[in-house]
């Protein structure tokens, strides 16, 4: 899925997991997303909220790839984002920062 495919508003039951680590988070992360980095991803499953789809977004796509093969091997619906937080900052998609301007880092 790309990212201008991503419902500008989540339809209910619908969460976008973020899964990048913490200082790409800061920088610049959609507001509505949830973060649970992949490096943490299987010891904090239970963070994921309930939801029908996931959407899985990180950097550029392949960390998410690989959350979103995970997750549906193990009973989620989750579809990838690819082109990630890059294809979302290049369409102008809302992103927000822990400080200042976002960026993706």
């Amino acid at each position: 899925m790309q990212p201008e495919e991503v419902p500008a508003e989540l339809p209910e039951g619908s969460v976008l997991l973020d899964v990048r680590e913490a200082n790409e988070w800061e920088a610049g992360h959609a507001p509505q997303a949830v973060h649970l980095p992949m490096s943490e991803l299987v010891q904090r499953l239970d963070e994921i909220p309930e939801a029908d789809q996931i959407y899985v977004i990180c950097r550029s796509g392949g960390r998410s790839a690989k959350v979103t093969a995970y997750l549906n091997a193990n009973g989620w619906d989750a579809v990838n984002v690819e082109r990630g937080m890059n294809g979302w900052a290049a369409i102008n998609r809302p992103m927000v920062a822990d400080d200042g301007e976002p960026y993706v880092l």
